[in-house]
């Protein structure tokens, strides 16, 4: 997975899995497909190639957490992708553990600022 500017080179680890909870996010909300979801990535600053995305759908497939079915239109086929009830859960016990990870995160910055900020620096 590349990314963009906001991203440190040589730190992509810290952030593949949230790209796997965001497909999961985006299969929850609604089908979708992996060009759709390239796209959504992009505008976030993350660069995803399908070379990277099938191969992330196709293991979360796999995992029993999405399941797909081929959708013709105009001659194109399109993998459309659906979270299954697994998937779900799955997506919401994750949510909300990284919900828990990132307050605690932030607590501890405002702390930190607030701590600067009577020790006389910002």
């Amino acid at each position: 997975m590349k990314t963009r500017e906001r991203t440190p080179e040589g730190h992509r680890d810290l952030y593949s899995n949230l790209i796997h909870l965001y497909v999961l996010h985006r299969a929850c909300r609604q089908p979708t497909f992996g060009l759709q979801i390239i796209e959504e990535v992009a505008r976030l600053g993350y660069k995803l190639s399908p070379g990277t995305m099938y191969p992330l759908l196709d293991a979360l497939e796999r995992k029993g957490l999405l399941r797909s079915r081929e959708v013709r239109t105009g001659g194109t086929a399109r993998r459309i992708f659906r979270a299954t009830a697994a998937g779900r859960k799955a997506y919401a016990a994750a949510r909300e553990q990284v919900e828990r990870l990132l307050d605690a995160i932030a607590e501890a910055e405002t702390q930190r600022t607030s701590k600067s900020v009577r020790r006389g620096r910002v």
